[in-house]
């Protein structure tokens, strides 16, 4: 019984595993996206440098923020087109909007609206936006 395990684990062991497709490998190199980083918004589709000018840098550790955000009202109403880049610089509007983490998340504001990015992807409905003036709020959704 030893032997037929101890055979079993050298099979297991001398075969090759391949743990994603060539082609799927071959889109990653070009787009210079990672897995981790496709999660975030890199686009396979694109080229290194579109990806790049969208914020994301081949070997820059990947930031959960990273990527293209929609802060839209409840009826789909977009109040504002969000981009954070590897480094975790934000435009709002393609304007640079100064933010700063806090207590897990990644906080900025334009104007009288405050924006909210959960750093856990896990917790779905957390990112969030207020306009203080008005007293709206609403989702912000990736891109």
């Amino acid at each position: 019984m030893k032997t037929s395990a101890v055979l079993l684990l050298t099979a297991l062991l001398a075969t090759q595993a391949h743990a994603i497709d060539p082609r799927y490998a071959r889109q990653l190199e070009r787009s210079g996206c990672t897995q981790m980083s496709e999660q975030q918004g890199c686009d396979i589709h694109r080229s290194k440098a579109e990806n790049e000018r969208a914020g994301f840098k081949a070997g820059e550790p990947v930031t959960p923020y990273a990527g293209r955000w929609l802060a839209r009202r409840d009826d789909g109403t977009p109040v504002a087109r969000i981009r954070i880049d590897g480094r975790e610089r934000v435009w709002v509007d393609d304007r640079p909007t100064p933010a700063r983490r806090s207590d897990g998340a990644l906080v900025f504001r334009r104007g009288p609206v405050m924006f909210t990015l959960q750093g856990d992807r896990r917790l779905v409905g957390e990112d969030v936006w207020m306009d203080t003036d008005a007293g709206t709020r609403g989702m912000i959704v990736a891109n």
